[in-house]
């Protein structure tokens, strides 16, 4: 391989190697909620600065592969689509510590059937098969599943519709109950955003892949 080659391949599996973080922040964040585990919710806390220097790292392998090495063609939209890749999982990284950050402020457990009613558990899972899936995509090249992600988002985007009369329901039969369900209600509102962030990504991988540019277009939604 040319050195840009190498250091273009190298950048990949820094990639993948913060999704992999991301994906298993975003996991643990899950636990502690449904099992109202404090520890594993400070865990996540604690991980989030290896988000963090991930983000800065790759940030700075790329601009040292524009400096020195000045790609054009698919090497100079793959770096661009990185950056942008990037910054958007360092932002599902703070998600996943904003639902930490929850369940450690969070006086009492989160009430099993409210979980239930509220469809929390199952849009957090969605929202997790998401970002597996675009890294799948983006490891792949894979151009068909990328595109997947700007439907799949509409699960995540229905629940969050329906959040605020389930929640205001919730309060209704327990007033009791009011700090647990706003705390709820803040959580359904930032797994919203992975699908906002997973959708970015999707954008960026057809970008580099195709060379076709999605973002202000209504291209996405055919």
């Amino acid at each position: 391989m040319t050195p840009i080659e190498t250091e273009i391949t190298s950048l990949k599996k820094e990639l993948s190697n913060m999704w992999l973080l991301v994906q298993s922040q975003l996991s643990k964040a899950r636990e502690s909620m449904v099992n109202f585990d404090k520890d594993l919710a400070r865990e996540v806390l604690v991980k989030e600065k290896r988000v963090n220097s991930f983000e800065l790292k790759i940030d700075r392998d790329c601009e040292n592969i524009f400096a020195l090495h000045c790609p054009v063609a698919i090497d100079l939209r793959f770096l661009l689509a990185a950056l942008k890749i990037n910054t958007n999982l360092e932002r599902i990284g703070d998600i996943a510590a904003g639902v930490a950050k929850y369940v450690i402020e969070s006086p009492v457990n989160f009430n099993k059937s409210a979980l239930e009613s509220t469809s929390i558990i199952r849009m957090y899972d969605e929202a997790i098969n998401i970002v597996i899936d675009t890294r799948t995509a983006f490891e792949n090249e894979d151009t068909a599943m990328a595109r997947s992600i700007f439907k799949r988002d509409e699960t995540l985007d229905a629940v969050n519709r329906n959040a605020t009369n389930t929640i205001g329901e919730l309060v209704k039969a327990d007033i009791s109950g009011l700090n647990e369900y706003l705390f709820m209600l803040s959580i359904i509102r930032k797994l919203e955003r992975i699908g906002d962030q997973s959708k970015n990504i999707a954008e960026e991988i057809i970008f580099y892949v195709e060379a076709k540019i999605l973002k202000h277009s209504g291209a996405k939604n055919k």
